[in-house]
């Protein structure tokens, strides 16, 4: 059927002297349309390659310069200090022009050299005022004079209407620390894990290293640092995500959860026709960089936009050694997976975006689609879930040609990747922890090849309506994909919404041509090796131990009453919680971002300190020493990006879930959790049932009361509904 309704554009006729194709006016129209959609995107990129190539300054103030320069020139005063009389000489020597025409080219060019050079002095002491980073230290609630200054100078230098790249020319480089600084701060952190002979150790081999190999290598990083534009993230990428070699699925990916208590609609294909438009919303705003940059300390400090650059049209391409990235720069189709099959989705019909009517349509042709899964189709992505190696073979082996190849194309050239879950997943009243459980673990992992692991992101619509992410993490960081999220989350509900039957508002478009079935001939061979990866990963995701919870008892709002950082609390919290859980300390992993700098990504914050391990011992009063293995506790706050979008004072119901990630030692734990509005955080806590000293619901037990036994010394006056 939908290879019949393809096929009406294009007729052909073998005749003796060979083939009469013949193009229908649809084939034409469609033939334009596409090439219109193509040249205004690339006039788009043109024309914002501009606006954000002279920013801060404006295109318009290239006139304003040159008028201003004219100006003077007639009223017979030079601005130039002799420069465009020089330029007027030059110009003589050439015998082309009149002296009326010197004189208006000499003032053109003056006047664009000086445009130029204020846009580079401006953007350079922009650059220059970004370097500080002092604001970060003042106490909470106070902010000195200078800093005032400062945030001023910066707003003046800032420009007006900012699009999502404007200041990436702007922001500083990531600094090389001082090697002395840094075996200074690792020897701090370590201190409270090590027994005093280990720590005395340590220190010598610290101390050794910074006066002999450490300056050697210190002299290759400011290298690296003077030549490219970050010296870290390259390298990041490559080596802490596309070198390794173990699965993606729990160990790198992770998720994101729809509203914790509210379903818009029950109707799966309606939630799909909603959010998958909205999705494709924002992507619009994305390509013609309408999304506005993320600033802090309120609209004063930029951060870095670059992760944006790759959330969509991506894969991640498995390598025997090392994978690569792969983007494109645009997409016209989805790739749905339902019930074992592969679906091609067009977005666009007669040269515009689908509806989200139109889009439930096409999801709902899918899901009455009773066609059966082809040999080896139903578990392919089960070669995403397990180990790289044998899927980088198996890619080149089986996938290099023909028929497979051009639909594995079509999967990994989409503008991402969507699955329409069979099973009902979400927050239930009746059984409020198991449910959560179970919907964390069918975001984290599915059923191993339900979800296509190597895509920027599968976006993940549920029998019962409700939706989730998993996102794959080596091309951007959590809250890179926490603000579409927000975005597609809020558009959903309060800008599109539904009609009182629970469909997607307007109407069908019978015109539209049905989804395509993707088509495969995979071999018996490659049947096996699908089969033992599905094997290799569901041992790994049937040993995830998940625990996701929601904590109500009392949020940021009362802490920060207490004039103390929530996230702050937060991680004592945990450190309190893991020395009553495993009694013991850890090394303790807190992701923090760096894209205060050009380019920046995430780095360490080793909450474990001599001070907190101070403050868990005064609260349980024991007799210890303590020893512990790195990152056992691996943790990561979400942040709230777009609070506007929501407004939770008026809709209190519409709360975030958060997501989550599996644990990063196999003997550790893996905490996210997100600060909702003012009376709730939400935890996910992961680990792994093979380890007899983890446990994530005791963890959650652990959790809950130190959280409230922490408060309890601020005096916080909460009636604990937890």
């Amino acid at each position: 059927m939908a290879e019949a309704h393809q096929a009406v554009a294009f007729q052909f006729t073998v005749t003796p002297d060979g083939i009469d194709l013949r193009l229908s006016h649809e084939a034409l129209k469609q033939i334009y349309l596409s090439g219109l959609h193509s040249w205004k995107k690339k006039f788009i990129r043109f024309k914002n390659g501009i606006i954000t190539g002279v920013y801060p300054a404006s295109p318009s103030s290239w006139l304003i310069v040159v008028v201003g320069v004219m100006s003077t020139m007639y009223a017979k005063i030079d601005p130039s200090l002799g420069i465009i009389a020089k330029i007027n000489r030059t110009l003589d020597t050439t015998g082309y022009m009149s002296s009326q025409t010197q004189d208006v080219v000499s003032g053109l060019l003056f006047g664009t050299g000086l445009w130029v050079a204020l846009i580079f002095s401006m953007r350079y002491s922009l650059k220059l005022l970004l370097s500080y980073h002092g604001w970060m230290f003042a106490e909470h609630g106070k902010m000195s004079r200078a800093t005032k200054v400062w945030m001023g100078m910066v707003k003046i230098f800032s420009g007006r209407k900012p699009m999502l790249y404007s200041f990436q020319t702007s922001l500083p480089r990531l600094p090389v620390p001082a090697v002395k600084d840094t075996v200074s701060r690792y020897l701090e952190s370590v201190k409270p894990l090590m027994k005093e002979g280990d720590f005395k150790r340590m220190t010598a081999l610290a101390q050794d290293f910074a006066v002999n190999l450490g300056p050697r290598l210190q002299w290759y990083l400011k290298l690296k640092s003077w030549w490219a534009t970050n010296y870290v993230s390259d390298w990041w990428e490559e080596y802490v995500y596309l070198r390794g070699r173990g699965p993606l699925m729990v160990n790198s990916n992770y998720y994101a959860m729809d509203f914790l208590y509210i379903t818009p609609t029950h109707i799966q294909a309606a939630r799909a026709g909603n959010t998958v438009h909205a999705i494709l919303l924002y992507r619009r705003k994305l390509d013609r960089e309408e999304i506005k940059p993320i600033f802090v300390l309120g609209s004063t400090v930029p951060l870095c936009s670059a992760q944006w650059e790759r959330m969509f049209n991506t894969s991640r391409i498995p390598g025997e050694e090392t994978d690569t990235i792969q983007h494109m720069k645009d997409s016209r189709h989805i790739v749905v997976y339902h019930a074992g099959r592969y679906f091609k989705v067009w977005l666009y019909h007669d040269g515009r975006l689908l509806k989200p009517r139109e889009i439930e349509q096409q999801i709902q042709r899918i899901l009455d689609d009773p066609s059966e899964p082809q040999a080896g189709e139903a578990k392919l992505a089960a070669l995403t879930a397990a180990d790289r190696v044998p899927w980088a073979k198996c890619r080149q082996a089986y996938f290099g040609r023909g028929k497979n190849k051009q639909s594995l194309d079509a999967i990994e050239k989409a503008a991402f990747f969507v699955t329409l879950d069979e099973t009902e997943e979400g927050y239930k009243k009746e059984d409020p922890v198991t449910s959560m459980d179970s919907y964390a673990k069918s975001l984290l992992h599915g059923r191993c090849f339900d979800r296509w692991f190597d895509k920027s992101f599968t976006f993940i619509v549920f029998k019962n309506g409700k939706i989730g992410m998993n996102a794959e993490h080596a091309w951007a960081d959590a809250p890179i994909i926490g603000h579409l999220w927000e975005y597609v989350m809020a558009t959903d509900t309060f800008q599109l919404g539904y009609a009182e039957d629970g469909h997607c508002k307007g109407d069908t478009n019978p015109n539209i041509p049905y989804p395509t079935r993707l088509q495969w001939d995979i071999p018996e061979e490659c049947q096996e090796v699908i089969e033992t990866s599905l094997n290799s990963a569901n041992l790994l995701a049937n040993d995830v131990d998940f625990h996701s919870f929601p904590f109500n008892a009392f949020g940021k709002g009362k802490i920060k009453k207490c004039r103390t950082s929530p996230d702050a609390f937060v991680q004592l919290a945990l450190q309190l919680a893991h020395y009553k859980d495993m009694g013991k300390f850890c090394l303790t992993y807190e992701a923090s971002m760096t894209r205060l700098f050009r380019e920046g990504r995430t780095e360490t914050v080793r909450s474990c300190t001599t001070e907190s391990c101070d403050f868990v011992l005064a609260m349980v009063d024991p007799a210890q020493t303590v020893l512990a293995e790195p990152w056992r506790l691996s943790t990561s706050q979400t942040p709230q990006q777009q609070v506007e979008l929501f407004n939770l004072e008026k809709n209190p119901e519409y709360v975030s879930s958060g997501g989550g990630f599996g644990p990063v030692a196999d003997d550790g734990y893996g905490v996210s959790y997100i600060l909702v509005g003012e009376n709730l955080i939400n935890f996910h806590i992961s680990s792994k049932f093979s380890c007899p000293e983890t446990d994530s619901h005791r963890f959650g037990k652990h959790l809950r009361q130190a959280m409230i036994d922490i408060s309890a010394l601020f005096g916080l006056n909460s009636n604990f509904r937890n």
